[in-house]
């Protein structure tokens, strides 16, 4: 009995061992060793907000993450940069969660749907994601088609019913028990869009999210974007790059009005720098584009020098192809270069107006000087001493001809008349080199007299 002892011994430390793995694979279970990266996706959708993603997505895939959770709190933004943010999420290989802790509406519903799946807070909202252009009125028809079909795939992709992600776009899909339809863009709480499958459950927090997701263990990897990001996220703001565009051209005009190169110059330059700066961070614009544009400058700045014409239009064609390279929309890029254009030419002609252009930058190329008698210029000596003078013609005045007075002989007219040679005149008005008679009497000199 004795020699079966350490038999049993041994069969109840594998038992107590297997039961202790059990356990260490059911803590394994709750994430333990997981690692999950926290994405936020907060203000406007713009091509920052896509630049930014991109690089986080693709650092949590390198690092070998196990989830990844999109905190959600957008009012929407442009719809080409959502578009890009869908591709973005199209490719993700890592498993992710919608994370809707406020508002996804617009562009941000279109990004909520490409998740694999979603929670909401208890006062979180989605939908109302109606295309409208920049100046608040509804796209065309073609820009409408095209959204609706894509939020209808992105709730395909995920295995939801299309009908509320059309009725999210298109106002005219009757849903009377969600108050939507006759005019109105489907917008869903918590409740609701739990009941239609567009939210796999309700949270208070992000604590109560990971346990939902069996991932209250893991490793926790926060995301934020840095300065640079979001410097380009302001800077490619869809109101921003119309105010940079016009701040650039009015400081370079005002530069030539101005003597030196001072504060107005600087803005310009500063304004077009940020600009290409913020496009560029964003994987907007290139070298290419820069090149464009010191090309155009150098032409247009060339164009002062050389006649023709050529170089200017060159260097503005130049600009303008760099502005449109830089964009993702180049409706918009088109709209925001006009406003800085009529911006430009107004100030132009207040500038012209009130400070001329004898100052700054044209005083090199303008001639400004003047042939005036205050300088020693005189196109003909004045006459006044003729006037009152009485002389005689040496030929016929038609009414043109020469006059003798005081032995001096002078081209004279007459004031339309003919006056036939030796006849007296005298001269009434001397304009320049014009000299104005009329033929004398005698008995005409007495009325004067009297």
């Amino acid at each position: 009995m004795s020699q079966k002892r350490p038999y049993s011994l041994f069969l109840l430390l594998v038992l107590l061992s297997f039961s202790l793995f059990q356990a260490w694979d059911s803590v394994k279970a709750e994430g333990e060793g997981d690692q999950v990266y926290i994405i936020p996706v907060k203000k406007t959708v713009e091509q920052g907000m896509a630049a930014f993603l991109k690089r986080t997505t693709d650092e949590a895939f390198e690092n070998g993450a196990d989830h990844i959770i999109f905190e959600i709190d957008t009012p929407g933004g442009r719809v080409d940069a959502a578009n890009d943010i869908g591709e973005i999420f199209q490719d993700l290989d890592i498993p992710n969660t919608a994370f809707i802790t406020s508002r996804a509406y617009s562009a941000g519903s279109y990004i909520a749907l490409n998740a694999d799946q979603i929670y909401m807070k208890p006062q979180a909202t989605m939908g109302a994601s109606g295309v409208i252009n920049s100046d608040g009125t509804a796209a065309d028809k073609k820009a409408q088609s095209a959204w609706i079909s894509a939020m209808v795939a992105a709730a395909e992709s995920n295995g939801r019913d299309p009908l509320y992600a059309r009725a999210m776009a298109d106002s005219s899909v009757d849903l009377p028990k969600y108050n939507a339809g006759k005019g109105k863009f489907l917008t869903l709480g918590p409740r609701e869009a739990e009941e239609v499958g567009y939210a796999e459950g309700i949270v208070e927090d992000r604590t109560e999210l990971l346990n939902e997701l069996n991932l209250s263990g893991a490793t926790i990897v926060e995301t934020s974007p840095t300065l640079a990001e979001n410097l380009a996220r302001f800077l490619t703001d869809p109101v921003v790059i119309p105010i940079l565009l016009s701040i650039a051209s009015l400081g370079l005009v005002v530069e030539l009005y101005s003597p030196g190169f001072g504060i107005p110059g600087i803005m310009g330059l500063l304004s077009l720098v940020l600009f290409f700066y913020g496009h560029i961070v964003a994987g907007l614009a290139g070298y290419e584009a820069i090149i464009l544009l010191v090309l155009g400058i150098a032409l247009i700045i060339a164009e002062l020098f050389l006649p023709g014409g050529i170089a200017g239009i060159a260097g503005i064609v130049a600009i303008v192809s760099s502005l449109m390279l830089s964009s993702a929309d180049m409706g918009h890029m088109a709209l925001s270069i006009g406003i800085s254009l009529i911006v430009t030419i107004i100030v132009s002609i207040i500038l012209f107006k009130t400070l001329g252009m004898e100052k700054g930058f044209f005083r090199h190329i303008i001639l400004n000087d003047a042939t005036s008698t205050e300088k020693g210029y005189v196109s003909s000596a004045s006459r006044l001493e003729l006037i009152g003078m009485v002389g005689k013609t040496l030929t016929p005045l038609r009414p043109a001809g020469t006059a003798e007075f005081d032995g001096e002989r002078l081209d004279v007219v007459t004031e339309g008349n003919f006056i036939a040679a030796n006849q007296r005149v005298k001269v009434l008005k001397t304009e320049g080199s014009r000299i104005v008679v009329r033929e004398f009497h005698e008995e005409q000199n007495e009325e004067e007299k009297e």
